[in-house]
C-alpha cells in the first residue's frame, strides 16, 4: 500500500507526475518548487518528452508507471490523455497510492464511477483536476455571490483550434469546465440540458451552445468554440441584488448593486488574488492527503460534470438526427 501520510507535515509529501505533455509538465514545474512538495519523477511514453521536462525541473524520469510506483511516491498526479485515465487511475489506486485526476475525470461516466468506488475501497484521496476552481477570479465571483439570490449564469470560453486536440470536442475539452463552475456556484444539480453543437471545421463539435436549468432554478449557459482567433473567458452572474462579470484571463472582476428605480446603480471592482491556479490546486491535493479530508473537487463531482457534458452531446445528436433524416422538398 502507498504511504500513510496523514498529520505527517514535517516532511515534503513525495508526488509523481504521469504524463508530461502540456498540462503535465505543469504539474512537473509547479510541484518542483511547492513547498511541502517534492517532485519524486516523471514518466511519459514520449520519453524524449519525460526526459526534456525532467531536466528542466531537475528530477528522476522513470520508463513505465510501474517503475514510478516501485520508488514510493506518496501520490501521484495523472494528465496522461483522457482514455488512459481509467486504467491508470485503476492501477496506482489499487497499489495505494492517493492520486489527482486532470479532468475530466475519465472517458465515460461508468469509468468515471469505477475510479470513485476504487478510491473508496482503497481509502486513498482521489482530487479531479478542475482547475479553474482555483482560478482566484472564479473565486471572486464565488465570495461575491455567496448568500445572494442567483438568477443566471452565462459563460464564454472560445478560442482558436489547438492542435493538441484530436479525440474530443470543445464538451469534453472546454465546457465541462464550466458545468463545474456552474454546479460549484450555484450548489445545486444540473436538472435539464438543451444543447446545440455544430461541426464546422473539425471532426467533432467545435461550436456548443448549451443552456441549463439547475434544481435551484437558475438558468445558465455557456457559449464555446475553437472558431474565435482569440482566447476569451468571460463569467456573468446575475443575482436578485447584483450583477457579476468577471474576465478569467485579466483577472478582473466587476461588481454591480444598488439599483435604483431610475435606472442608475452602483459599481465597483473586486480585490481578486494573484495565485496561480493550478499552484492553489496542487497545495489543495496536499493538505487533503496530509489531513484525510475530502478534497476541494472530488471524484463524485468530477463523475457529475462528466455526465453532464456527455448529456449534452447525446442529446444534441438525437436532435441532430431528424433533421438529417428529413426527405429534401424539390419544388414543382
Amino acid at each position: 500500500m502507498g504511504n500513510n501520510v496523514t498529520g505527517e507535515s514535517d516532511r515534503p509529501l513525495r508526488i509523481g507526475v504521469i504524463g508530461v505533455g502540456v498540462m503535465g509538465s505543469n504539474h512537473a514545474r509547479v510541484l518542483a518548487g511547492l513547498a511541502g512538495a517534492q517532485l519524486a519523477g516523471v514518466v511519459d511514453a514520449d520519453r524524449a518528452q519525460a526526459e526534456r521536462v525532467a531536466s528542466a525541473v531537475g528530477c528522476p524520469v522513470f520508463a513505465t508507471v510501474d517503475e514510478m510506483l516501485a520508488a514510493r511516491p506518496d501520490a501521484v498526479t495523472i494528465a496522461a490523455p483522457t482514455e488512459l485515465h481509467h486504467r491508470m487511475a485503476l492501477h496506482c489506486i489499487g497499489r495505494g497510492f492517493h492520486v489527482l485526476v486532470e479532468k475530466p475525470i475519465a472517458s465515460t461516466v461508468e469509468e468515471g464511477r469505477e475510479i470513485v468506488a476504487a478510491a473508496k475501497r482503497a481509502g486513498v484521496t482521489l482530487m479531479i483536476g478542475h482547475v479553474e476552481r482555483f482560478n482566484p477570479a472564479v473565486e471572486a465571483v464565488k465570495d461575491a455571490i455567496k448568500g445572494e439570490q442567483l438568477l443566471s449564469i452565462a459563460i464564454t470560453r472560445v478560442g482558436p483550434f489547438p492542435p493538441r486536440m484530436s479525440k474530443v470536442g470543445v464538451v469534453i475539452d472546454l465546457a465541462v469546465h464550466d458545468i463545474d463552475l456552474i454546479r460549484w456556484f450555484t450548489d445545486s444539480e444540473i436538472t435539464e440540458v438543451q444543447p446545440q453543437t455544430s461541426s464546422a471545421v473539425a471532426e467533432r463539435e467545435d461550436i456548443a451552445l448549451l443552456q441549463f436549468r439547475t434544481a435551484s432554478g437558475v438558468l445558465a449557459h455557456i457559449n464555446t468554440n475553437w472558431l474565435t482567433p482569440f482566447k476569451a473567458r468571460n463569467v456573468v452572474v446575475a443575482t436578485r441584488k447584483k450583477y457579476i462579470m468577471g474576465d478569467l484571463l485579466t483577472r478582473q472582476v466587476t461588481e454591480c448593486f444598488g439599483f435604483q428605480p431610475d435606472g442608475s446603480y452602483s459599481m465597483r471592482h473586486l480585490s481578486v488574488g494573484h495565485n496561480e491556479p493550478l499552484r492553489t490546486e496542487l497545495s489543495a491535493f496536499i493538505h487533503a492527503v496530509r489531513t484525510g479530508t475530502a478534497p476541494p473537487v472530488t471524484g463524485e463531482q468530477g463523475v457529475a460534470s462528466l455526465d453532464i457534458a456527455i448529456r449534452c452531446l447525446a442529446e444534441s445528436s438525437e436532435r441532430a438526427a431528424p433533421a438529417r433524416q428529413q426527405p429534401r422538398v424539390v419544388a414543382g
